[in-house]
């Protein structure tokens, strides 16, 4: 499939998207994600394998547009971790009115 990343052609395809992740760790996702085999990686970092450019010169919308065209699954926002409980120190001072920092 021929699509423009960065205003630069490339032919891409679903094999070639495969081989050129292969052994790539996924770094940790902030933002827009896409399934690549077994692996959630990143778009950008996705878009910077298979390109070779740097990730300051394509969008992540250029990059999503062409992973879903070769019929990979991509998602808009990481998935969100749920906060972790307060700690009984934590809720007694919520419960008499000063709350303690969670960021403990």
């Amino acid at each position: 499939m021929r699509c423009v990343i960065a205003r630069y052609p490339f032919d891409l395809t679903k094999n070639g998207v495969l081989d050129s992740m292969k052994g790539i760790t996924p770094e940790p996702i902030t933002g827009e994600s896409v399934t690549i085999g077994r692996r959630r990686y990143p778009v950008k970092q996705v878009g910077e394998v298979i390109t070779q450019q740097d990730r300051r010169d394509f969008t992540s919308g250029e990059v999503t547009r062409a992973m879903t065209r070769l019929g990979f699954t991509c998602h808009d926002h990481p998935d969100a971790a749920p906060l972790p409980a307060p700690t009984p120190l934590q809720a007694a001072s919520e419960l008499f009115g000063d709350p303690v920092s969670r960021d403990v």
